[in-house]
């Protein structure tokens, strides 16, 4: 298994999975590659400490050499992050400057992540095609969707892009309602970081009605509290939490001008402490990771729960999750063990009004063939119309990064529900084209 962007903060999630994996055909060795060579070195002494008294740990080597990486890969997680934390904070800063949300995967920080993230993933598309043809994608490099949905067109189906947001969502629409996650099924249908959970079937009789009938019930949990019950019950659906950048714009916006700093900011100034801790020797590594870890578990997405006056996150959610998405993934592909997970994957007819090769995120049935999307459901209108929005807005991100054409950027900032006015898309992508180096394709 080959891990691009392996010197990143999270990649020890993906290796402890590992580590509790001893079945026959398991992953027996890791290969980390980051552009960051200090990066790499710091989570090499997390991952050793980690797997002390592990007998069959899996082995892990490290590379800034990215075809060295890649090839003979039978599994390539994909989790880079271009520009990195520095970039997620100027992509807020310049966005809040106009009074739009800077957010990473969605609205105007989105498309600015997307147009820089897209060429350096469609370059890894092609090494992987060329050098591990034969290899399975992972895609978590956000904006998800958008990603996989570029790395598609080079890799097919070959590419599956993973989410932790529908499994949480789902662990506690189950929780909530008293059942075993893995025996329910989440009818989640949507774009990554924009879809909804429409029903969860326990023993074949659907119990939403029955939650959102409840408000004790829908007051419990997280996005009960972050939506409210009338909402909630409007919709009649569970919205995934990144909605409610949507719902509750104006204020999520003001919650982020009003905070002493912004979360890319917080995750920067934290992760640059974390690995400058790790430099030194004598600092215990894996310990200062946790401690590092639960802070920024913790502290996601703050800014909307205190405007919600959502309270804190409860702790059955401060483990993660997608790191357990992508275990299952591979075990599914390379055993042949039938599983159903929520992936992004293209479309192949599963939602109508979006043409066969868009990438949406619904509940797949995974075997050694790949992942392949359950027929669903139509969404109603104004989510049709939402995620037809947004994924109209993905296709002008891509064919910027494909054309280099600037008035396509400008096109895509203007389009996007959240940016309101095409002079200041143009102020945008001025801005942003004006910090980021990797927006000099851009004409």
């Amino acid at each position: 298994m080959t891990i691009l962007g392996g010197g990143g903060f999270r990649v020890p999630l993906v290796y402890g999975a590992l580590l509790g994996d001893h079945a026959d055909g398991r992953v027996t060795r890791v290969v980390l590659h980051d552009v960051d060579a200090g990066r790499l070195r710091a989570i090499v002494r997390v991952l050793a400490e980690r797997a002390a008294g592990v007998p069959d740990a899996p082995e892990v080597t490290a590379t800034t050499d990215l075809d060295e990486a890649l090839r003979g890969a039978d599994f390539v997680f994909s989790a880079i992050r271009v520009g990195g934390l520095e970039g997620r904070a100027d992509d807020e800063r310049i966005a809040l400057a106009e009074g739009v949300l800077g957010q990473e995967t969605v609205g105007a920080g989105g498309i600015a992540f997307g147009l820089r993230t897209v060429p350096v993933a469609v370059d890894i598309a092609r090494r992987v095609a060329r050098l591990a043809p034969d290899a399975w994608v992972i895609n978590f490099t956000n904006p998800a969707g958008l990603v996989t949905e570029a790395m598609s067109r080079h890799l097919g189906d070959r590419v599956i892009g993973i989410c932790d947001s529908p499994v949480g969502l789902g662990r506690r629409v189950a929780r909530v309602l008293g059942a075993r996650p893995a025996e329910a099924w989440v009818d989640y249908v949507g774009l990554n970081h924009l879809g909804w959970v429409r029903g969860l079937r326990i023993a074949g009789r659907d119990e939403l009605p029955r939650l959102l009938a409840d408000p004790v019930l829908l007051g419990s949990f997280e996005e009960g509290r972050l939506f409210g019950a009338d909402w909630l019950r409007s919709l009649g659906a569970i919205p995934n939490e990144y909605l409610h950048y949507y719902y509750f714009n104006r204020e999520a916006v003001h919650g982020y001008r009003e905070a002493g700093r912004t979360r890319g900011a917080f995750l920067r100034d934290q992760q640059a402490g974390f690995y400058a801790g790790v430099a030194d020797p004598a600092v215990p590594a894996l310990e200062l990771w946790d401690r590092t870890r639960a802070e920024r578990e913790a502290t996601y997405m703050a800014e909307n729960r205190e405007a919600a006056g959502a309270g804190e996150r409860e702790a059955e959610d401060l483990s993660g999750g997608y790191e357990n998405v992508a275990l299952a993934l591979m075990r599914a592909i390379a055993r042949d063990e039938r599983a159903t997970l929520i992936l992004n994957v293209r479309n192949r007819g599963t939602l109508a009004a979006l043409d066969g090769d868009a990438v949406i995120e619904v509940p797949c049935l995974v075997d050694a063939h790949g992942a392949h999307p359950v027929a669903v459901d139509p969404l109603p209108g104004h989510a049709t119309g939402l995620v037809c929005a947004v994924k109209a807005v993905e296709r002008e991100v891509l064919d910027a990064a494909r054309s280099g054409s600037r008035t396509t950027a400008v096109k895509a900032f203007a389009l996007h529900p959240l940016v309101d006015s095409v002079n200041v898309a143009r102020r945008l992508v001025d801005g942003y084209t004006a910090v980021h180096p990797g927006l000099a394709y851009l004409r």
